[in-house]
């Protein structure tokens, strides 16, 4: 039996993304934008490690398009793609994708909602320690009267889903959404319990800036993130004419087993029916605050590099510097999660990192960003000074990706040194100009 059969068996057994031996032909590089590795203050050679762990992830077969963006000193270092928009090398229609192809963010959407509720609570129109039945009235039914927007960031407001069986349109019924989270019976009506909530603090969100602005979420990303950013795509869903462009989402690896009652629990449906859903045109035109965000990877990199620069974008101050400071500061110690059953340290919108290794690679512990269904990651790390996004079109949980994909995860740390001493200049916020 030859390498190439035993290859193909071993694919075959991993539902793999057939892809082609020649990777040139399907890669885009943004060489009008990536600067050399010194003027970032990296080599080379840790620039060149970084990517061939990325080719590696890739060849794995898991996704059939990847992305990758990371800056470091707000110098973008790598902006590159791998793979197809929709089909694979199989395949006789196949698209090939590009830097301009937008991804869904899925749950790494999460943290840009949420830093859209820091900053409304900058514009004084709510402040993170109230109740959100003092916005919401109807929220307080069955003792959650005293759920505090804070909590509801950090994933403690008790209603982590919708329920049982959940009927997939109630995801695109927003009034109805709502009322079923208010009228929900929390787990915790205390706000102690650390439990991981899918798909309901979006919902929450959206009406928080309903009823204190009168705008939309959507309307309100645009006015004060998307717009003055510059970004193409980085909305809630996608317009109708942009639908085609996006990356179609495909599910790769091994059956979930065991795993699938879990993660049923966490996003409230049944991962299986999760995948077909993303890639139907009611779910590509919704807002989900909680999870469709549609973004390149330079736009999310893009988003992050502005928090590492406390809301500051091209000269405009987009949030204020001390804005920034609470929504990455943790909210608590590193604990079970009790939808994830994982251990998860949280700040107020964000996942953190952790040393000696952390979701981020290791000696992680100042990174913040956000997880997206399943293997999208978008972060900050200001002990080093970069922003990365590494986004996919490929959804296994299990599969011959779990080797590869921390190897990468763990590359970019090892590759990017620290360059800023967190103890010393901690509070170097206060010297950004305003």
């Amino acid at each position: 039996m030859t390498l190439r059969v035993v290859k193909e068996r071993i694919n075959a057994r991993f539902n793999a993304t057939p892809i082609p031996r020649d990777l040139d032909t399907i890669t885009s590089v943004d060489t009008a934008n990536e600067v050399s590795p010194e003027q970032a203050g990296l080599s080379q050679r840790e620039v060149d490690a970084i990517w061939a762990d990325t080719i590696r992830l890739y060849r794995t077969g898991m996704h059939p398009m990847l992305s990758i963006c990371l800056r470091r000193h707000g110098k973008i270092v790598l902006n590159r793609s791998i793979g197809y928009q929709r089909g694979d090398a199989a395949s006789d229609d196949a698209v090939i994708g590009d830097l301009n192809t937008p991804i869904c963010l899925f749950s790494a959407s999460k943290a840009i909602s949420a830093m859209l509720v820091h900053l409304l609570a900058e514009q004084g129109e709510i402040h993170l320690l109230d109740p959100v039945s003092y916005y919401i009235p109807e929220f307080a039914a069955n003792g959650k009267g005293y759920i505090t927007i804070y909590q509801l960031l950090a994933h403690r407001a008790g209603v982590p889903g919708l329920g049982a069986d959940v009927d997939s349109s109630l995801l695109f019924d927003r009034e109805a959404a709502l009322a079923a989270i208010c009228a929900a019976d929390p787990i915790d009506n205390s706000g102690r319990t650390s439990a991981y909530h899918a798909i309901t603090g979006g919902f929450i969100i959206d009406e928080l800036i309903r009823r204190t602005t009168g705008l939309t979420v959507q309307q309100y990303l645009d006015r004060y993130i998307r717009k003055p950013m510059g970004m193409r795509f980085f909305r809630y869903g996608l317009t109708r004419r942009d639908l085609p462009k996006a990356a179609e989402n495909r599910f790769t690896g091994l059956p979930l087993g065991p795993l699938a009652p879990t993660l049923k629990s966490a996003l409230g449906l049944d991962y299986n029916e999760v995948i077909p859903l993303t890639n139907t045109a009611e779910f590509m035109q919704s807002v989900l605050p909680a999870g469709n965000i549609y973004a390149t990877a330079e736009e999310a990199s893009r988003f992050f590099q502005m928090l590492l620069d406390y809301g500051r974008w091209q000269g405009k101050q987009l949030m204020q510097p001390l804005t920034v400071h609470r929504a990455i500061q943790e909210s608590g110690k590193a604990e079970l999660d009790a939808s994830l059953k994982v251990p998860m340290r949280y700040s107020p919108g964000f996942m953190l990192g952790g040393s000696p290794a952390g979701i981020y690679g290791r000696n992680s512990h100042y990174a913040y960003g956000h997880l997206g269904l399943s293997n999208v990651f978008c972060w900050a790390d200001p002990e080093r000074d970069i922003s990365v996004a590494i986004l996919n079109s490929g959804k296994p949980v299990l599969g011959s990706h779990l080797a590869a994909l921390p190897r990468l995860l763990f590359s970019i740390p090892a590759n990017c040194p620290p360059v800023r001493d967190m103890h010393a200049r901690a509070l170097d916020f206060l010297n950004v100009p305003a």
